[in-house]
């Protein structure tokens, strides 16, 4: 019994361990507020409060706070880098190749032809100039409306070389693609005014209205080159006021005067045609959404394409045959953009611009939809991106390959 005794009284005396499934250790307590004297200034007490606590901080170390936010940051770079690698990057390189000037031949069809399908090659813009001026109208489904556009611009033209013997002109009509009788609309005004006066190009499928103008613009024979959208919304008697400009520009660079309107064609000139001064009457009769959408790509447009520029999107652009040569053989957009991509050339390549107000209507069957807006804005990304990341270079050769 005494064994007994002196063995529990030897257990009894061992440290007993606490009993607890605790993973982890429990919470700090808080620490003790602080006390202030009651004479210390509340001034005082808040800058000792914030340079403690800087201090805490600092024994930290800033990467325990931010963290969270590095790896979001990391997150979000790396996600627009793999989409950049993946999809963006051979959509450029794409864009790149196809726009490449390799000088492959286009061809004009010509329906006064007694064979069942016959059709021209296409002369060079790189060749000598044989008209005064071309003038480029892409069409895509506007059955309806290029009979309209066609009978006043042909009679303004008319009437003009009947007064100027030096006024010589062509229209080339591309059809992009169109699935309605456009085509046969522009074959119908072939057969009126000969082959000479007005040329047709058939793109087979829809590219793009900047790929129509594009296409037009290397075949076309004129000393200036007009592009203007076939439903008629620019008066075109104001592309006298487009052929001033340049010519005035022409004048105060060289000393050829301005009486000289033929020797205009050396000289890199743009003239841009702008509906700026109607801003105010668009904003009163367009609705608050299409009023929002337009301001929001107006500030990309300006990120871009910088500023000077007011109006990038008016169809009604004019350019002496030495700019179109720099230009459209490094057009890369096919669609919407390719005017802001014109106006960033313009600027990498150091070829003036001049903003002309014209006199413009809005004429009922527009193809901008609410989609086309942010597919203009997927296209000012990749001007962004293709020239950013040295995708898309400057071609300065005469060949534009």
């Amino acid at each position: 019994m005494s064994f007994l005794a002196s063995h529990f009284s030897f257990a009894t005396t061992l440290p007993i361990p606490p009993f607890s499934f605790r993973l982890k250790p429990p919470p700090l307590a808080p620490p003790p507020r602080r006390r202030w004297p009651p004479s210390l200034p509340l001034s005082l007490r808040r800058k000792q409060t914030t340079a403690a606590a800087a201090m805490a901080l600092q024994q930290q170390g800033p990467l325990s706070v931010l963290s969270p936010w590095l790896v979001a940051s990391a997150l979000v770079v790396l996600s627009f880098s793999v989409w950049i690698v993946s999809f963006v990057y051979p959509w450029l390189h794409e864009l790149d190749m196809s726009s490449s000037y390799s000088g492959a031949p286009t061809f004009i069809e010509d329906p006064t032809s007694l064979e069942k399908v016959y059709k021209m090659q296409c002369p060079s813009l790189f060749d000598s100039a044989e008209k005064y001026i071309s003038l480029i109208m892409p069409a895509f489904n506007e059955e309806a409306r290029l009979s309209g556009a066609l009978d006043e611009t042909l009679r303004y033209l008319q009437k003009r070389a009947n007064m100027e013997k030096q006024f010589t002109y062509e229209i080339i009509i591309v059809d992009d693609g169109s699935k309605d009788k456009t085509l046969k609309v522009a074959f119908d005004y072939v057969k009126r005014f000969k082959l000479d006066l007005v040329r047709v190009i058939k793109q087979g499928k829809n590219y793009g209205k900047g790929a129509a103008v594009r296409k037009g613009m290397l075949c076309a024979r004129g000393k200036l080159l007009l592009m203007l959208d076939s439903d008629g919304a620019t008066k075109i008697s104001d592309l006298e006021k487009l052929e001033n400009e340049i010519i005035t520009q022409r004048t105060l660079r060289t000393s050829i005067q301005a009486s000289d309107p033929l020797l205009i064609t050396g000289q890199p000139l743009a003239a841009f045609g702008s509906r700026a001064h109607l801003e105010k009457q668009a904003l009163a009769t367009r609705k608050w959404y299409r009023n929002i959408l337009m301001k929001g790509f107006h500030i990309c447009v300006l990120l871009v394409a910088g500023p000077g520029i007011r109006d990038t999107q008016c169809g009604f652009k004019m350019f002496t045959r030495a700019a179109a040569q720099k230009l459209f053989t490094n057009v890369r957009l096919k669609r919407w953009c390719f005017d802001v991509e014109l106006v960033h050339l313009c600027k990498r390549l150091s070829i003036p611009i001049v903003e002309v107000a014209v006199n413009w209507t809005e004429i009922p069957g527009s193809k901008v939809k609410m989609l086309s807006i942010f597919h203009m804005l997927l296209e000012l990304i990749l001007i962004r991106l293709g020239y950013g990341l040295g995708i898309w270079r400057i071609r300065t050769n005469s060949s534009g390959g």
